[in-house]
């Protein structure tokens, strides 16, 4: 081997390692990959940005502006909403979600479609109350397979597009992949609504209904706030370190019977306030005695946390969302918004 294969060679090792460790996006491994490559000799510097200007490349961006364009109007999530309501049974949602996806992936990229549709599916599995895990995966495939009906549902096919333009003259027009991908996509689509679905592994399908995450979680509770305690005078956001020490979620505060909105956290507490929290019985007992706090008339244990009592949503945040990367105080939501953040899921893992 020369040395420019060795050297090429090892990059594309160091590239792969990389992606598959996941620490940096793989839009700056890529960058860096191409400025090593250029220090290294190993392509021309004349050529090295060469394929920006690549009409494949064009089309995917301008593919991904339009699909963001539609992602933004929420036309697209009217309609799958819509058509989500008619998913009673296991079956129909997945061919009402899948077929969605299909069509989507026909007219814009297929990877755009299933973010937009995630979320949708998510919480249109939960509303049924069965598990997200039934219906992602053939959401996943329908995306793949609608994205081979036409020339910009997938990059794949603009790519070889492009190379037969070069080689040939004349490229594939929009529609000259429908007869083979109409027939894949219905047939693929088909088999995941009816088949697919019942392959997947067994331990991977259990549902947690929000009932169950919210039992888990224990009680809210109405703390009464007496004179004597080392909470007046401070803000509720004050207490947010007594609160994480005790694994406590303080979710609103009550003055004169009416809850605060988002800004009381920067109120400071009087006596006589009430403040809701949601914890466990036993860390509830420990955060009423770092603070000399007392159950409301109510009682400890009269208030579990119900549907009823209050919306809780699940949401995805999605490659390129504004909050990505930021720690969720800095996000402010119960201050801006009037939403509380109980937790934070990753990987399985909850933090």
């Amino acid at each position: 081997m020369t040395i420019d294969q060795i050297l090429l060679f090892g990059l594309l090792f160091f590239v792969f390692v990389f992606l598959v460790w996941g620490r940096w996006r793989y839009d700056l491994v890529a960058f860096v990959a191409l400025i090593a490559a250029l220090i290294l000799g190993i392509i021309p510097k004349e050529e090295a940005f060469s394929g920006f200007g690549h009409p494949a490349t064009i089309i995917v961006a301008l593919v991904l502006i339009i699909s963001k364009g539609l992602s933004n109007s929420g036309a697209i999530e009217l309609i799958a909403k819509q058509v989500s309501r008619f998913g009673v049974t296991l079956q129909t949602h997945i061919a009402a979600m899948a077929g969605i996806a299909a069509a989507l992936s026909a007219v814009m990229n297929n990877v755009a479609a299933l973010a937009m549709l995630m979320p949708v599916d998510i919480q249109a599995a939960i509303k049924a109350k069965r598990s997200p895990s039934l219906t992602l995966m053939p959401l996943s495939f329908a995306s793949i397979l609608g994205g081979m009906i036409t020339l910009i549902g997938t990059p794949p096919n603009i790519i070889i597009s492009e190379f037969r333009q070069s080689s040939t003259g004349a490229s594939f027009s929009m529609f000259d992949f429908a007869p083979v991908g109409l027939v894949s996509a219905t047939v693929g689509v088909l088999f995941v609504t009816l088949v697919g679905w019942r392959l997947l592994p067994k331990d991977r399908v259990s549902y947690n209904s929000a009932q169950e995450l919210l039992d888990a979680s224990g009680y809210i509770a109405e703390l009464h706030v007496p004179e004597g305690s080392p909470a007046i005078n401070k803000r509720v956001r004050d207490l947010d370190d007594t609160a994480n020490e005790n694994d406590v979620a303080i979710i609103g505060l009550v003055r004169r019977g009416k809850r605060q909105p988002g800004q009381a956290r920067l109120v400071e507490i009087r006596k006589g306030d009430i403040l809701v929290v949601d914890a466990t019985p036993e860390d509830m007992d420990k955060f009423v005695g770092a603070l000399k706090l007392d159950y409301s008339s109510k009682g400890k244990d009269s208030s579990p946390l119900s549907d009823e009592d209050m919306s809780l949503w699940e949401v995805v945040v999605p490659e390129g969302a504004r909050i990505e990367g930021r720690t969720a105080q800095s996000l402010q939501l119960q201050y801006r918004h009037g939403v509380t953040l109980l937790g934070v899921s990753r990987q399985g893992k909850q933090f």
